[in-house]
């Protein structure tokens, strides 16, 4: 067992999980497993094992670990997929993923939360993560298909572009809904007929946003 297993705080984070739902041995077990401090903010150390969203600046926040993991298991990951992540933030949920996967691609509209996350995963060692700073409403079309989407931000309704990067077969996870209130979390499975969709339960996301940020 780890130091960080040790933690009374982690032990009752996965007790939550557990009690949320989350059934997945070998994404708990990466959850566990992963410091959760490294992706928060100095000023939220603190609370960084409560199943809190907590703000990482640019008005982006780090997702509770519930919602982390409720999306992960969505996926139905193996060794053999091939992830795109929409929103690589402070690169907590691709740090969950990557264990899981074969490849991940991550973009991030805002620059410095992207060199920021790349650091954090040369800090941990996570050698299947491909980041891009860039318009993540695009995809990223030269490494698609893919067998796995992940949309970290609220989208007004499913987006096309992305369920076309799907394989066929393939799993999206995406909340839907607008800022002003809570939107629910659907899952996508692209068919021969078009897409099914089933719906995972409210969610609280910053909007999906079009475009690369700014600089400041």
């Amino acid at each position: 067992m780890t130091e960080a297993t040790r933690d009374p705080r982690v032990m009752q984070l996965v007790l939550e999980l557990r009690q949320n739902g989350i059934t997945d041995d070998k994404l708990i077990e990466v959850m566990e497993r992963l410091p959760r401090d490294l992706f928060v903010p100095q000023a939220f150390q603190e609370r960084a094992y409560e199943n809190l969203a907590l703000p990482i600046g640019y008005h982006q926040t780090v997702s509770q670990p519930h919602v982390v993991a409720l999306m992960t298991q969505a996926l139905e990951l193996n060794d053999r997929c091939k992830v795109l992540e929409i929103g690589t933030g402070s690169g907590y949920q691709a740090a969950v993923l990557a264990p899981l996967c074969r490849r991940l691609y991550s973009i991030e509209r805002h620059r410095s939360l992207s060199q920021e996350a790349e650091a954090r995963f040369e800090q941990l060692r996570i050698r299947n993560i491909t980041t891009r700073f860039g318009d993540g409403s695009k995809g990223w079309p030269e490494q698609a298909p893919f067998d796995r989407i992940i949309v970290t931000a609220a989208a007004i309704d499913i987006p096309p572009v992305l369920v076309d990067q799907l394989c066929m077969g393939g799993i999206m996870v995406v909340p839907i809904g607008d800022e002003q209130h809570d939107q629910r979390l659907v899952k996508v499975v692209r068919t021969e007929n078009g897409t099914e969709i089933s719906d995972l339960g409210w969610v609280r996301f910053v909007p999906f946003v079009e475009g690369e940020a700014p600089e400041h």
